[in-house]
């Protein structure tokens, strides 16, 4: 038996928040995501860090499609591997960002009623009728934030307190956790009703978890209301390879040339992964370095975080120094991944740059999977265990309504 909760991970992507999950005690065991480009490139991330492979494999293309997950056959399949997965381990989570153009504020805007939108839906569907002991959903700060999107959001949030869950959230920004960008999410966790109950942890009328009794606070490591007031530096003349120095009264760490230097881009291997004008260059030496108040072409700042590392709609970053879009490499380092993730030559720009967009941070993932973690020690008696009840008269197994929850002495070590 496993000490390691067992992550099924669905939109995966290319694999930034199973990651940070991985990275931080959990044992990654099914992967989903629809579109191939990303699961090859997940599986090529993934080999190149020598990490296992999920125990419960790799699920892409149709079979992925969560909007059929939840039809009655394949719900009942993943319950089957939910259930073979509870006899290797303690507990079992689902993790996932569903696609979110339709609720961002400069995307899409269709709500629930667009193609990822109903996504959204499916996912909580996918957890209500399988039950897991803990989800997390994340999503973009629009599903909470907007009017139409927030009476959808809490439509969810019913849903899920009505199979048995309690919830807990918060609007977080990813530079609260050493990311060097301004990146607003909603995140979403719920755990089952029986495992809070036997936690000893009271909840409100509203099946929500006590804001003092989850750590949200625990792994930020700079508060939003200190980081954004320090002198940030604004708009300097562009200036090809110019030399600027670091600023003493910021924190360097939260800066892109920070990370460009951190993690090496000049020599990643993802350094000439660019995109080549083929006209427009004037128009990238115009703009000032530190200019991004512009919808279109944003010019980073080497001494400032990025803005949200979102690169469609026809949104391009700018290299601080160089006369050109940033790279791969440089994006990865905005995105806070080690130095040593890559993604494959052969896949296109487009897709790289789409499926960077889209992942969750590397240093925000992992922070939120600590954060579970110190959630599961609330009680400081260790590890997070089921209690599973004998099996039933008629041999049929039990349902995971009747599991019960204890605590170990021995603690995981991340």
């Amino acid at each position: 038996m496993s000490d390691r909760p067992s992550i099924f991970s669905f939109f995966a992507g290319t694999g930034f928040l199973d990651l940070g999950f991985e990275n931080s005690g959990f044992n990654i065991v099914y992967v989903n995501e629809l579109f191939s480009p990303f699961m090859a490139a997940y599986r090529y991330s993934r080999d190149a860090l020598n990490l296992p492979l999920p125990e419960y494999g790799y699920h892409h293309g149709e079979e992925a499609d969560v909007t059929k997950l939840v039809e009655t056959l394949r719900a009942t399949s993943l319950s089957e591997v939910m259930k073979d997965c509870r006899k290797l381990t303690d507990i079992v989570g689902f993790i996932g960002g569903p696609p979110c153009p339709d609720f961002s504020i400069g995307g899409k805007n269709k709500g629930q009623l667009g193609d990822n939108g109903k996504l959204s839906a499916s996912y909580v569907k996918l957890i209500c009728r399988t039950l897991p002991d803990f989800f997390l959903f994340e999503n973009v700060k629009g599903l909470w934030k907007t009017k139409k999107h927030r009476l959808f959001f809490e439509g969810l949030k019913q849903e899920l307190k009505q199979a048995g869950y309690v919830l807990t959230e918060r609007l977080i920004n990813a530079i609260e956790y050493g990311v060097p960008q301004d990146r607003d999410r909603i995140i979403l966790i719920g755990f089952r009703n029986q495992l809070i109950n036997d936690m000893g942890i009271k909840v409100d009328s509203n099946n929500l978890i006590p804001e003092e009794a989850f750590p949200w606070r625990n792994h930020i490591l700079y508060p939003k209301n200190e980081v954004f007031s320090f002198p940030w530096s604004k708009c300097e003349p562009f200036q090809e390879d110019s030399i600027l120095p670091c600023p003493g009264n910021i924190p360097q760490e939260l800066t892109v040339e920070y990370w460009f230097r951190k993690n090496n881009v000049l020599n990643h291997p993802n350094a000439q992964h660019y995109f080549q004008p083929r006209a427009g260059l004037k128009r990238f030496a115009s703009v000032d370095e530190g200019d991004d108040s512009k919808k279109s072409y944003k010019r980073l700042h080497r001494w400032r975080y990025s803005p949200t590392a979102c690169y469609g709609n026809n949104e391009v970053h700018l290299h601080p120094y160089k006369v050109r879009r940033i790279s791969v490499a440089e994006a990865l380092a905005i995105q806070s991944l080690p130095a040593n993730f890559a993604l494959p030559d052969n896949m296109s720009l487009t897709n790289m740059f789409k499926t960077i967009g889209n992942g969750v941070p590397y240093l925000t993932s992992k922070a939120l999977a600590q954060t579970i973690i110190d959630f599961f020690a609330t009680t400081g008696c260790g590890t997070l265990r089921i209690l599973k009840p004998q099996m039933h008269a008629d041999k049929s197994v039990p349902h995971s309504d009747e599991m019960h929850y204890i605590y170990t002495k021995h603690v995981v070590e991340v």
